[in-house]
């Protein structure tokens, strides 16, 4: 039988999995939750905190004595701060003490940050099994990475069969169908239109309404809609990369959207593939000089 008792958490998880991170973060005094809600509702306002940068403040504020899901959280923050072999040290210890080692969100967080080294199948250990929303919700990201969309719509599917309209639910049926192209980025673009209208308008619902623009061929749109994420946040990694390609499509420079992207986040993938290039270029033009 489902409990009737209502979910105390539902706003600050919505906002938080939309993008509206500072508004989780004000809307987070909520009264009479348990002990358990008490400790996702940090757990997420700590997220919320490592999305808009702030590393430092979390490994400040969270202490040895905190629950193992705020340790776990720390260590994410800590690994995004620079310091990652430390972060993955304790990550690989913790997650080998049977004691801590199945705490949901410590094995998010090793998905996470496994995910972010490119090490997927080291990812899918701690993430397969699932139990969460979030951890399902990541494993479809992760075989989506390994370009595997077969194993993601397994995954999209049980999110479906435990409850089709959760946000996280909508949100992985928008990235499987980006995957999978074609008549289904119509369908994404739907997906991340709803929710700009239910919801507040964050940068990563623009980023999936221009993606799927740019897809479809519609780059004077996207482009708008990205302008629209910068003015909401002039660093987002994502924006930045978006407006990049977008700008090559239509025709303008993108070097200003590529000089702020590699001087603000030097390790993006993109900036890695630019450099890759111009190195192959140079030793290309020594060889014929």
């Amino acid at each position: 039988m489902a409990s009737s008792s209502p979910d105390l958490l539902f706003g600050l998880r919505n906002n938080f999995h939309i993008g509206a991170y500072q508004a989780a973060i004000n809307n987070s005094d909520v009264p009479n939750l348990s002990t358990d809600e008490a400790i996702e509702r940090d757990s997420l306002v700590y997220r919320s905190y490592i999305a808009l940068g702030s590393y430092q403040l979390v490994i400040d504020e969270v202490d040895s004595s905190a629950p193992t899901a705020l340790q776990a959280v720390k260590l994410l923050a800590i690994y995004l701060s620079g310091n990652k072999e430390s972060a993955i040290s304790s990550l690989w210890e913790w997650l080998s003490d049977a004691a801590i080692g199945n705490n949901p969100v410590l094995r998010l967080v090793a998905g996470i940050i496994y995910m972010h080294e490119q090490d997927y199948n080291e990812a899918l250990k701690h993430t397969n099994a699932g139990g969460t929303m979030e951890l399902l919700a990541l494993n479809v990201q992760i075989y989506i990475k390994m370009h595997r969309s077969d194993y993601a719509e397994k995954q999209l599917k049980l999110m479906q069969q435990i409850d089709e309209d959760h946000t996280l639910t909508q949100l992985a049926n928008a990235w499987f169908n980006l995957a999978v192209g074609g008549s289904k980025i119509q369908e994404a673009y739907l997906i991340y239109q709803d929710f700009s209208e239910k919801y507040q308008t964050t940068g990563m619902i623009l980023n999936g309404k221009a993606v799927c623009c740019m897809h479809m061929g519609r780059f004077d749109e996207a482009e708008t809609l990205l302008l629209e994420a910068l003015n909401k946040d002039a660093k987002d990694a994502e924006t930045l990369a978006n407006l990049v390609v977008c700008s090559l499509h239509v025709g303008k420079s993108a070097s200003r959207y590529l000089s702020h992207l590699k001087l603000t986040h030097p390790d993006h993938v993109l900036i890695k593939r630019v450099s890759s290039a111009e190195d192959s270029f140079d030793r290309a033009v020594q060889s014929i000089a």
